[in-house]
């Protein structure tokens, strides 16, 4: 097979689709569609979301430093998109696509009950990379639906069906099946 030479462009795909929800300085809450995102730190447990300066989100995220990682599934894909083509600044998201904010226990933005997984994060650090800006997020606090957890520790993504993000093609996904889990290769 021969290979060709591309453009440096972001060829690392799906990434995972979250809600990020942040709240304003008199604690209104906004929601953001982000697929820049992923674990940068296994301990202390942190999550890293990259936004653009020009978005709302990362106005708010900025001045209060805190988010929830929210993990949206195929079930409210609609919703998803539509969190991140309107601006939070001018409509309220939480009404325009009946998501429920749920009171969170350690940050002031709240939790969405239609997400199974929630992630309560405390920002450690801004980093600018151009772009974007990669706010690192410690997590203070995990929520998740009894239906999708295997055990106290551990969440089924079967069950969950989070969603994916193709940045090529502009396309949302769902995860498949399940390959196989870590060290099988040595068995």
């Amino acid at each position: 097979m021969v290979k060709k030479e591309m453009k440096p462009s972001i060829a690392l795909y799906p990434t995972p689709v979250i809600l990020a929800t942040s709240v304003d300085e008199k604690g209104k809450p906004n929601v953001c569609t982000l697929a820049w995102v992923g674990v940068v730190c296994s301990e202390p447990p942190q999550i890293g979301i990259s936004i653009r300066p020009s978005r709302y989100t990362h106005e708010l995220i900025s001045k209060t430093k805190e988010y929830v990682v929210n993990v949206p599934t195929a079930d409210i894909v609609k919703e998803t998109d539509y969190c991140g083509i309107v601006t939070g600044k001018k409509v309220d998201k939480f009404k325009e696509t009946g998501l429920t904010p749920v009171k969170a226990k350690k940050v002031k933005p709240p939790l969405i009950e239609e997400c199974p997984v929630n992630m309560e994060c405390k920002v450690k650090n801004i980093i600018n990379l151009g772009a974007h800006d990669l706010f690192i997020g410690e997590i203070v606090n995990v929520n998740a639906n009894e239906d999708v957890m295997d055990s106290p520790t551990s969440i089924n993504f079967e069950k969950l069906k989070p969603i994916t993000w193709n940045p090529i093609s502009s396309e949302y996904h769902s995860l498949g099946k399940r390959l196989g889990t870590y060290g099988f290769s040595k068995k």
